[in-house]
């Protein structure tokens, strides 16, 4: 899907499926971004707590019904995000649960994550490593999905 320019645009816990045979499937494309012609619904993120950081700054500075074209490294963050609250019980990035959305799209912008280390329940450090990689700030530093899956 990334070699071909698209992104999930929806990368969360409750859209991935763990399969029989122990391999991960990502279900519910109804968001994604395809790389040529228009969308068929402004894109204007998904689930808030799974959001990268530049696609929250772009919602904050677009027009509501801009759409905002996401890019395969958006998708790195929210599975990063995803592992991380999966894995600790925290999202990266806090925030109170009450908090306006908007609110929460501009701490998310500012992209500073919470420590791994400091929330982890146990060490796994090949997996920490992997998931601090996915959240890098810049989406030029995050791994690509075909580097990930050859990383384990």
């Amino acid at each position: 899907m990334h070699t071909a320019g698209w992104a999930h645009a929806d990368i969360q816990p409750t859209n991935t499926l763990i399969t029989h045979d122990g391999h991960a499937a990502v279900i519910d494309y109804a968001l994604a971004c395809g790389p040529d012609g228009p969308p068929r619904l402004p894109y204007r993120g998904a689930l808030t707590h799974t959001t990268a950081p530049e696609i929250a700054a772009a919602i904050l500075s677009t027009p509501a019904d801009t759409h905002i074209q996401t890019q395969p490294a958006a998708d790195i963050w929210s599975l990063g995000a995803s592992l991380f609250w999966c894995g600790t019980g925290h999202r990266p990035i806090p925030y109170d649960d009450t908090t306006d959305r908007m609110e929460k799209l501009a701490v998310i912008a500012k992209a500073t994550t919470t420590a791994l280390r400091n929330v982890r329940p146990w060490p796994f450090p090949e997996l920490e490593d992997t998931v601090t990689a996915c959240l890098a700030p810049d989406p030029a530093d995050r791994p690509t999905a075909k580097e990930l899956t050859t990383a384990w």
